[in-house]
């Protein structure tokens, strides 16, 4: 029986929206699939790995009958990326096997029944929902992603916290030595909700939205939150747990402030960089009589040094830092100044942007 029959590109663009989620390596076979459930000439692609589930659709099956199965996500991708654009390609069911077709190119691939692919049960009703732009809530998480924990025993850091509340959304992501802060106005009047939203949600999320004016709406209940934008709804649970208390990590008193050209810094970071080792990644910051200078060293006794002006007329000051830290957060802005508030030796660094409270960035010193 015939599924589909479209050009390679539309059978890629819904595939390759739904595969990244997919492992490579699972404990239940079925989860390294794709279900393909056709409905008469809408078809719906959808893929999980039971925390994350995906779901796109595209219009393009053949015939009035209804038909489901599931076949291997990557081999279905490769296949088809590895076609000539020429041409259509067909896909058709038989002998529990899906036939790919396209010119004198043929291939059959093993399918599991679309009975045991293990869909996420939705909740009866949602506790909040609200709609903002893709290129808004894409900006937020961009501008704090980077500062995730990765396989923390916290498991609560492994992931974002957002917080919706009244026509604010809030993006906070921490891995305990380094915080980034986002805030957004938003055109709605939304409860206040905080949830913790897992990494791998956050870099998928970050990989499918666009930059445009688009719509995206965000729905969360008690243990799952729903993003609906396009043709994609993207379902995933979410992180349980107390995430850390944000706005009290965040300095609000320092007194010593000095704006820096970022792209400057930036570069001057990245040369210091090569003489770190993988295992020591410190640079020391020393800011006195309107000068920064920035140094390393490694255990070879190898040295770099940078000098930059900056409008620092303080008490001197001598502070380290992880210069993996600072080129996160530089890497991410797109503004061509940024302005530090430091403390002491001991104290972490605000770095912001100037007239601008939506964004903040905080990391703690290291002894040198």
């Amino acid at each position: 029986m015939q599924l589909v029959k479209a050009s390679r590109d539309a059978l890629l663009k819904p595939l390759a929206t739904v595969s990244g989620i997919v492992e490579r390596r699972h404990t239940l076979p079925i989860l390294a699939n794709i279900l393909l459930r056709k409905e008469g000439s809408r078809v719906s692609f959808v893929s999980t790995d039971i925390e994350v589930q995906i779901t796109t659709h595209a219009d393009f099956g053949v015939g009035d009958a209804s038909e489901s199965t599931t076949v291997a996500a990557r081999k279905l991708l490769d296949i088809l990326r590895a076609l000539p654009d020429t041409g259509d390609v067909a896909l058709s069911l038989a002998n529990k096997k899906l036939s790919v077709q396209s010119g004198k190119s043929r291939f059959a691939l093993q399918t599991l029944a679309a009975e045991e692919f293990p869909t996420v049960a939705q909740p009866a009703s949602w506790n909040a929902s609200l709609t903002m732009t893709q290129k808004s809530f894409k900006h937020l998480m961009n501008m704090v992603h980077f500062a995730m924990a990765q396989q923390d025993i916290r498991y609560y850091l492994n992931g974002m916290l957002l917080v919706l509340d009244g026509s604010n959304v809030r993006c906070v992501a921490t891995d305990g030595h380094r915080l980034a802060y986002c805030a957004v106005a938003i055109d709605a009047d939304a409860p206040k909700q905080e949830v913790i939203v897992p990494r791998k949600t956050v870099l998928e999320l970050l990989r499918l939205l666009d930059d445009s004016e688009e719509p995206i709406e965000i729905s969360v209940a008690a243990n799952q939150i729903r993003f609906r934008f396009g043709d994609v709804e993207l379902i995933s649970k979410l992180v349980e747990g107390k995430f850390p208390d944000y706005q009290r990590v965040i300095p609000n008193g320092y007194t010593k402030h000095f704006p820096i050209a970022r792209e400057a810094l930036q570069r001057s970071l990245q040369r210091a960089a090569i003489l770190t080792t993988d295992k020591f990644k410190g640079v020391r910051m020393q800011m006195a009589d309107h000068v920064l200078k920035i140094s390393a060293s490694n255990a070879e006794q190898e040295e770099a040094q940078e000098e930059l002006e900056i409008d620092f007329g303080f008490e001197p000051l001598d502070i380290g830092f992880n210069v993996s830290y600072l080129l996160d957060v530089l890497g991410n802005l797109k503004a061509e100044t940024v302005q530090w508030s430091v403390g002491d030796a001991n104290s972490s660094a605000l770095i912001t942007l100037p007239d601008n409270s939506d964004f903040k960035y905080v990391v703690m010193p290291m002894r040198i």
